[in-house]
C-alpha cells in the first residue's frame, strides 16, 4: 500500500545514475520519482518516457519551480553539485545529492549553509550506508563487538580507461579520490565515529595525450583519528574491481564489504572474530540483500517524514568531516607532507 505521505522526487539530468536511481525506485510505497529535468528538452523527454516518469524539464530551473516536486536527487557532474544544491534548497526544496558532496570542504559548507538558511535537508547518498550490511556493521561497533577501534583498512578500485569520461576531468572535480576514495573515507569516518586531524598520502597521476593528465589514478592514505584509530584508504581507476575492508579492534576483527548493491552474486555478509587470538573462531554474519538506490531513496523518505534517527547515512557533519579529509588527502598527495585537517573549511 502507497504511504499517503509518498515523497515526491525530481532528478536533476538524465546520465545513467540518475537512470538507475529511477529504475531502482520503481514501485516503491514510500518514494514517486515524478519528474526529470534536462538542459535538453528533448533529452529529457526522452528520458521520462523511457523510464516511466509523470513529467519532464526542458531546465533545471523548471524543476526547480514546480511545487509538486518536495525534493531533488542530484547526480550532477561533481563540480554542479553546491550550484544545484544551494539554488534547490532556495527554491525550497530537500536534496539527496550524490558523492562526492561538492568539489571541496568550502562548498559542502556553503551548501548546508543554504538548507539550514531555507529550513530544508541536504544530504550525502551513499547508497551502501542504507545496506542492512551497514546497519549491522554499525551495530556490532556500537555494542563494542571488537572493543576499542584500533585501525581501519578500507579499498574501493575498478578499471576505468581514460579519454571521454568525465571522471578523469579535472575540471569537473573528477579523479580517483573524489570517486572512488569518498567511499572508504566515508567508511572510515563512519566506524571512528568523529574526524581525523591528520592526512598523508600518495598517489600516482595520469600523464599523456589520452585524457586525464594530471588527474590521480591511485591514491593511498592515512587518516589519524583523536581517539587514537588510524585508517588506511586506497582508491584507484587502474585495478581489478575491489571493494572491502578491515576494522581491527583491541577484541577482534570485522571483515566487510561495502558494496551500493548486494546479491546472491555479491552477498552482504560480515566475517567477524571476537578474540584477540589468531586462531578465534570467525563467525559470518549474513545480512538481506537490497537494491542500494531503493534503500537510501526510502530512508530519505523516512528522514524527511521521521527525522534523524531514520536516516542510516552521514549527517551533515559528517559528510563536512569527510570533505575536509578528502581535501587533506588531495593536498598531501600533492605536497608529499603530512597535512592537518581543520575543524571547519578554509
Amino acid at each position: 500500500m502507497s504511504s499517503p505521505t509518498k515523497l515526491r522526487i525530481g532528478v536533476l539530468g538524465a546520465a545513467n545514475i540518475a537512470r538507475n536511481f529511477t529504475a531502482t525506485l520503481k514501485g516503491s510505497a514510500t518514494v514517486d520519482v515524478c519528474g526529470v529535468a534536462s538542459r535538453d528538452a528533448a533529452k529529457s523527454v526522452a528520458f521520462a518516457q523511457e523510464v516511466g516518469i509523470a513529467q519532464s524539464f526542458g531546465s533545471y530551473e523548471a524543476m526547480l519551480a514546480d511545487p509538486s516536486i518536495e525534493a531533488v536527487y542530484n547526480p550532477l557532474p561533481n563540480n554542479l553539485h553546491a550550484e544545484w544544491t544551494i539554488k534547490a534548497t532556495d527554491a525550497g526544496k530537500h536534496v539527496l545529492c550524490e558523492k562526492p558532496f561538492a568539489a571541496n570542504a568550502v562548498e559542502a559548507k556553503a551548501m548546508f549553509d543554504a538548507a539550514k538558511r531555507n529550513s530544508v535537508i541536504v544530504v550525502e547518498a551513499y547508497p551502501y550506508r542504507a545496506q542492512p550490511q551497514t546497519i549491522k556493521l554499525a551495530q556490532l561497533l556500537r555494542e563494542g563487538a571488537i572493543g576499542k577501534v584500533q585501525f581501519i583498512q578500507a579499498a574501493f578500485g575498478f578499471p576505468l580507461a581514460t579519454g571521454g569520461n568525465i571522471r578523469w576531468d579535472a575540471a569537473l572535480a573528477g579523479g580517483a579520490l573524489m570517486d572512488a576514495g569518498s567511499y572508504p573515507v566515508s567508511l572510515a569516518r563512519m566506524v571512528a565515529g568523529e574526524r581525523p586531524v591528520r592526512a598523508h598520502a600518495m598517489a600516482r597521476f595520469a600523464e599523456g595525450a589520452s585524457g586525464g593528465a594530471g588527474v590521480d589514478r591511485t591514491l593511498m592514505g592515512t587518516l589519524d583519528f583523536p581517539g587514537g584509530a588510524f585508517a588506511q584508504i586506497a582508491c584507484s581507476f587502474g585495478t581489478s574491481r575491489h571493494r572491502n575492508a578491515l576494522i581491527v579492534g583491541d577484541a577482534g576483527t570485522i571483515e566487510t564489504t561495502f558494496y551500493n548493491d548486494t546479491s546472491d552474486k555479491l552477498p552482504p555478509q560480515l566475517v567477524i572474530r571476537r578474540g584477540i587470538a589468531l586462531d578465534a573462531p570467525r563467525e559470518t554474519i549474513t545480512c538481506d540483500a537490497a537494491a542500494g538506490f531503493r534503500a537510501q531513496g526510502e530512508a530519505f523518505h523516512d528522514l524527511l517524514r521521521h527525522g534523524w534517527s531514520q536516516w542510516p547515512g552521514a549527517k551533515p557533519d559528517e559528510t563536512l568531516d569527510i570533505m575536509l579529509a578528502i581535501d587533506a588527502l588531495a593536498a598531501s598527495a600533492r605536497s608529499g607532507s603530512a597535512v592537518a585537517i581543520p575543524q571547519e573549511p578554509q
